[in-house]
């Protein structure tokens, strides 16, 4: 009779887990669309954990201190954040119906560069393409609407228990983590820094940015500043992008309508004041909060516009500060005991 054969026991635990692995794999595929609002979740909670505790110790319901913040960060993060995405989806609707006009009229002005320099490369801009490719983008971010609605439902739901419970939450958190008391210390104190950074941080240098190319705006006579200065805000969340996403297209609109001194001027000025203004007020932001390699927001960014849409900005970074925390903690935990039972001595650095 062979030895090998498998025990019911055994069996049946693989069962048990293989089922627990498909019904996850069910689940986080339906709920991958509203992941952003899981994140967001978190998000605020991290960012009003200290606040609702105030509340708690005035003598406040858990249920009423949890509204109160849901209301507040509704007032502060949802409604800013929904008049910010009317303009742009207004603006942007109204450029598509001009948007031929305006490509032909750049077209008429690049004509004179490429006269200049000798090289033919208008020949392969289709203004139709150009179009048709801004209103296929426009159709896709009205498609996103209702999951956005969604998300930001289920942000809320998740966000209300959180707060009323967060005693209960933590201890069943801690329950299932297979990691030491100084490690989860380590990971709760690092993830929370990472939060602000990202939430508080990223957004906050992109508005003071924001605000110093506004005033370059007013200075130069450019047509609707405020939309402007909602793309530039935009445009400095993104690594490498910067505020030239807000910049660059201003200057190229100045020159089409013969404004060449302002076009100049907004140049210069976007180059040396907005551009000189990054790292100053990265380094007043980041004496306060966590200190993120600009990779991290780059490769963040790549990977959470994708998933989370125009949010990822900011939970793109937050993914992978949370991916590289949770490789440091695996390593700290299990690296040192898994060399020393193969080397029977602690590793020389």
């Amino acid at each position: 009779m062979s030895t090998d054969r498998l025990s019911p026991s055994l069996i049946r635990q693989l069962t048990i887990l293989a089922i627990i692995v498909a019904l996850g794999y069910l689940i986080s595929k339906e709920m991958a669309p509203y992941l952003s609002g899981i994140l967001g979740a978190i998000t605020i909670f991290v960012l009003f954990k200290k606040f609702m505790v105030k509340l708690l110790n005035k003598g406040l319901k858990p249920w009423l201190a949890a509204t109160i913040i849901i209301l507040l960060s509704i007032f502060i993060i949802v409604i800013p954040i929904s008049l910010i995405i009317l303009l742009l989806s207004s603006k942007i609707q109204k450029a598509v119906k001009n948007s031929e006009e305006l490509t032909t009229v750049v077209k008429s002005k690049l004509g004179c560069l490429e006269d200049y320099i000798g090289i033919d490369f208008l020949s392969q801009i289709n203004t139709k393409d150009i179009t048709g490719w801004v209103s296929d983008q426009i159709q896709g971010l009205a498609g996103t609407t209702f999951d956005t609605a969604i998300a930001i439902t289920i942000m809320y739901f998740i966000l209300y228990f959180m707060l009323i419970n967060t005693e209960k939450l933590q201890e069943k958190i801690l329950a299932y983590i297979p990691l030491s008391d100084s490690n989860i210390k380590t990971i709760s104190k690092e993830s929370n820094e990472i939060v602000k950074s990202n939430a508080i941080g990223i957004p906050l240098v992109a508005v003071m940015q924001g605000i110093v190319a506004l005033i370059g705006y007013y200075i130069f006579g450019v047509n609707d500043p405020l939309f402007w200065f909602v793309v530039t805000v935009i445009g400095s969340m993104i690594p490498f992008v910067g505020t030239a996403l807000g910049i660059v297209p201003v200057v190229i609109l100045l020159f089409s309508q013969g404004q060449n001194w302002q076009a100049i001027g907004l140049l210069i000025y976007g180059a040396v004041v907005v551009g000189s203004t990054d790292n100053v007020f990265r380094i007043i932001v980041q004496n306060r909060l966590a200190n993120l390699h600009p990779l991290i927001t780059l490769i963040g960014v790549v990977v959470g516009v994708p998933l989370f849409g125009f949010i990822g900005l900011i939970f793109g970074p937050l993914l992978v500060s949370l991916f590289l925390l949770l490789v440091k903690i695996y390593k700290n935990e299990y690296g040192k005991h898994t060399n020393k039972e193969s080397s029977g001595k602690e590793p020389k650095l």
